[in-house]
């Protein structure tokens, strides 16, 4: 099993540096993770670049759900919709069952006879186009029932309701997943490697010229086809190579609060139109996501912030049916991130396509741009069919869809054993289903790091969800270099906690610190750095607009700083 070390970094970097690969993946986000799975499973062989860390941007800022998106039913995109459905089984059934799971929601009626029947007709075709028997069908439900499933909701917001079923995914996780897969196929993955330059022969793109972060060194990577899968930052890296191309993105902000379980009284999560778009509250463990907005942003990529006027919107729209109203004191976190829109003739970014393109405006180069988290597969398909397009020889078709990530081969004969696992290894049988949600099969080696220290199996101090094991496996399997990399993404302390994981650094740090060799005062450069980012972010969600609340984060450095932003 390919575990994502120090270790293996090194040697995959020197592994880049010395030979020509078939297919150079630029980005670790979903898309270039799938990707670098996808050339990988045809034979090829290949490599994953990411400047920062594995999803550190939009891959981990998401509404975290796996879905059709039925709003585009609206827009009569169905073709959209019947492939994002198509991808939701998938993952569900077979490429991630221990990281996705079904979740419930109840779309409130306003409005007697004709909301009812438009909208349950189009769940109907919602839950047809889905065509699997992953997901139990939606219900209608009277007013009485609707409050029944969410007391929460005021008697006077609704004349009744659908309930229907989606599904969510842990999406860092789920991206470090895929990055984590494609090493085990013989992928060479490394995180903070900076793309500062690209090969060239004559038109033909030939490589790139890169940047080590870690051990600041500059060396190239030479490549049959570079495929750019950077997401927001599309435009900045095609600048890289001179040519910008016929692919353009645009970034749209949308920001999530995170709120805790017993502030709204509920077995459901709710899907609420806005005067915009829609409004999601969504189970999360023992929280709720609260979200999304849908603003134009041309601000800071890496870190978009969200403001006063974004959490009062999200707050005010979902206060309109609660009958006990959320205040910001319910807040305990706060997240923003980048939607990657093509660019189109609306001026309304909610309007821009969700679909994807793949272009080569220079030969040697791929990009993919667009499209939705659902549908990353399908992205990663298309792009690296661009690139064999390229190779000139045969290669095998794309295997993906047949290819679960690590941790899912096994998992439900797993589950079902989590009693007995719990007996084995001492701990209560909560904790093991936490890990094996997170873990799936290869919960067995935390549960050998447990074995072999039992202090390991107790929670981390200031987040009693997570275990100190966790934090050492990280920074051992799964790539994680810094502090916020496992409090932001391994782990999601920064926004499950009120103090936004300041308690937790310190033992968080150090836990990591014995695997990456950090001395103590490398641990309290990493406790300090977190917690300015920390005190950036909750000065920015005190601005009243986009420009002071950009400003407010920036004044937080970067644990390593990245050129583009």
């Amino acid at each position: 099993m390919t575990a994502l070390s120090p270790s293996y970094r090194d040697a995959a970097l020197t592994a880049l540096a010395a030979a020509e690969v078939d297919v150079l993946v630029i980005g670790g986000g979903v898309v270039g993770a799938g990707c670098a799975l996808d050339a990988v499973t045809r034979g090829l062989t290949v490599g994953l670049v990411e400047a920062r860390d594995f999803a550190s941007g939009t891959s981990s800022r998401s509404s975290k759900l796996i879905h059709g998106g039925l709003r585009y039913l609206e827009m009569l995109d169905f073709g959209l919709v019947r492939e994002a459905l198509r991808e939701r089984g998938l993952i569900l059934q077979r490429l991630a069952p221990h990281l996705a799971r079904p979740v419930r929601f109840l779309y409130p009626l306003k409005h007697h006879g004709w909301e009812r029947l438009y909208a349950g007709l189009g769940v109907t075709l919602y839950d047809t186009m889905a065509w699997s028997h992953s997901l139990p069908r939606h219900r209608h439900l009277t007013r009485r029932g609707a409050l029944r499933a969410c007391p929460a909701l005021r008697a006077d917001s609704l004349v009744g309701a659908l309930q229907y079923y989606d599904a969510q995914v842990d999406d860092a996780r789920h991206t470090m997943f895929l990055a984590r897969t494609a090493a085990a196929y013989g992928a060479h993955v490394a995180s903070r490697t900076e793309v500062v330059g690209f090969l060239r022969e004559g038109e033909r793109v030939t490589g790139v010229r890169v940047h080590d972060l870690e051990h600041d060194r500059t060396f190239e990577i030479r490549a049959q086809q570079v495929v750019n899968a950077t997401g927001v930052w599309t435009d900045d890296t095609q600048s890289l190579v001179g040519e910008r191309g016929q692919i353009h993105v645009r970034a749209s902000k949308g920001i999530h609060l995170v709120v805790p379980r017993d502030r709204i009284q509920s077995s459901t999560g709710l899907i609420l139109r806005t005067t915009t778009s829609v409004l999601f509250v969504i189970p999360w463990g023992r929280h709720w996501i609260v979200g999304t907005t849908d603003t134009d942003w041309s601000l800071d990529k890496a870190h978009p912030a969200a403001s006063s006027k974004d959490i009062d919107y999200l707050l005010a729209e979902v206060n309109k049916v609660l009958s006990r109203p959320l205040e910001r004191a319910d807040v305990e976190g706060v997240y923003a991130g980048l939607r990657p829109l093509l660019t189109g003739e609306s001026d309304s970014t909610s309007k821009l396509s969700r679909e994807h393109s793949v272009g080569s405006p220079v030969p040697g180069l791929v990009v993919v741009a667009g499209g939705k988290y659902t549908t990353y597969r399908v992205m990663a398909r298309d792009a690296i069919d661009a690139c064999v397009h390229g190779l000139a020889r045969t290669v095998p078709r794309c295997v993906t869809d047949e290819v679960p990530l690590l941790g899912a081969e096994g998992y439900p004969a797993l589950w079902n054993r989590r009693g007995l696992l719990a007996a084995e290894s001492g701990l209560h049988v909560a904790r093991v289903e936490h890990l094996l949600r997170r873990y799936g099969t290869l919960t067995s080696e935390l549960l050998d790091l447990i074995r072999e220290e039992p202090g390991l199996g107790r929670p981390i101090d200031g987040a009693d969800d997570y275990l100190r094991a966790e934090f050492i496996y990280a920074a051992a399997a799964e790539g994680a270099r810094h502090l916020v990399d496992v409090l932001a993404r391994r782990t999601r302390i920064s926004i499950e906690t009120f103090d936004r994981g300041i308690v937790a650094a310190p033992e968080a740090a150090e836990l990591m610190g014995r695997v990456l060799g950090w001395t103590p005062e490398q641990c309290d450069r990493e406790v300090e750095n977190y917690r300015l980012r920390v005190e950036a972010e909750r000065a920015s969600q005190e601005q009243q607009d986009d420009e002071t609340a950009d400003a407010a984060r920036l004044g937080a450095p970067d644990v390593i700083p990245v050129r583009l932003s």
